[in-house]
């Protein structure tokens, strides 16, 4: 006899057993945050239907799988180009039967398909899923799909640059000393929501004029969706806009989330009459110097083979995406 129950909560309810500690749910994946489960599904959501699955054991809450149910296939509610990695948010020890149950409710409901994507390496989809599903008799596939680049922070601005490779340490220190000699330089972080809302327009005029592909990719709903993510992240503390500024004009931007002793580099741009000076690059550079003043451990740099990432010493992540056919 299965002894967990699977219900279906409203997003309201995951919010607050987000907010609430007693549950003890391993909350480490920030796109499975609630508030930004819920802009992805107010801004995208119109041809899909929640599905948003908590385990019960004996009536303590053991796990959740955020999804929606389009045609028969079971996914992720967000998207790949907005929500770099996902995962399931389950409490320790109990990653097995929330897994079992999830997956037989699945096939009861008549779903065909579970596709989970993107995963880290180290998630609990890519570690538990696959082995289990196999030994219920399930097809599964799972491919590398990309990379996310990652810099495991030391405690020091100068440790930082030891960890570079020569080449990468002279060309920061180089870039470095050129800005500074061109006027007065300030670096400033933006945490309060009405500070940020006044500067987002600022933050899109850069992130359009600095490449092509970004102009196109920020449509109007794009916008909103980042607009209403910004606001929502900000008013709960999240996010940390900041501005490299010549002689007091904004030349680059960076848009990062502060989650789990971790700074996520969610969105960038700059100003291209400043580009002689390199500005996009050093913007990322002065927020992994404060980053590190602040003591965070880790500094994401996300999704995408930009080439910027290996010249600041990140390290390469594999991304999976997982298939599970649940028609036996």
């Amino acid at each position: 006899k299965q002894r967990i129950e699977i219900k279906t909560e409203p997003f309201e309810r995951l919010e607050s057993i987000f907010l609430n500690n007693k549950f003890n749910l391993d909350w480490n994946c920030l796109f499975v945050l609630p508030l930004w489960l819920k802009t992805w599904w107010d801004t995208f959501g119109d041809n899909h239907d929640p599905e948003i699955l908590a385990g019960y054991r004996q009536g303590k809450l053991i796990g959740l799988a955020p999804l929606r149910i389009q045609e028969k296939t079971a996914r992720f509610i967000g998207g790949e180009n907005v929500c770099d990695y996902q995962d399931m948010i389950v409490a320790s020890n109990h990653h097995l039967e929330f897994f079992k149950a999830i997956l037989t409710h699945l096939e009861k409901k008549g779903i065909r398909s579970l596709q989970l994507r993107t995963l880290r390496p180290d998630s609990i989809s890519l570690t538990q899923l696959p082995n289990l599903a196999k030994q219920m008799g399930y097809a599964v596939v799972y491919d590398q799909v990309a990379y996310s680049y990652e810099i495991i922070l030391p405690s020091t601005w100068e440790s930082y640059l030891q960890m570079l490779a020569g080449k990468q340490r002279h060309e920061i220190r180089r870039k470095l000393r050129r800005l500074n000699e061109t006027g007065e330089i300030r670096f400033r972080v933006i945490k309060r929501p009405d500070e940020i809302s006044e500067n987002m327009d600022t933050f899109f005029s850069m992130f359009k004029a600095s490449r092509t592909d970004k102009s196109e990719f920020l449509t109007d709903q794009m916008v909103s969706f980042f607009l209403l993510l910004a606001q929502r992240m900000a008013q709960r503390g999240f996010l940390r806009m900041s501005f490299l500024d010549i002689d007091q004009v904004p030349a680059a931007g960076v848009m990062c989330f502060d989650y789990n002793d971790t700074i996520f580099l969610y969105n960038n741009g700059y100003n291209p009459q400043f580009s002689n000076l390199s500005p996009g690059f050093l913007s990322k550079v002065y927020s992994i110097r404060n980053s590190i003043d602040q003591g965070k451990l880790r500094y994401d740099l996300l999704k995408g083979d930009e080439g910027y990432k290996k010249r600041l010493g990140s390290t390469p992540v594999p991304l999976y995406h997982l298939k599970i056919d649940l028609e036996g």
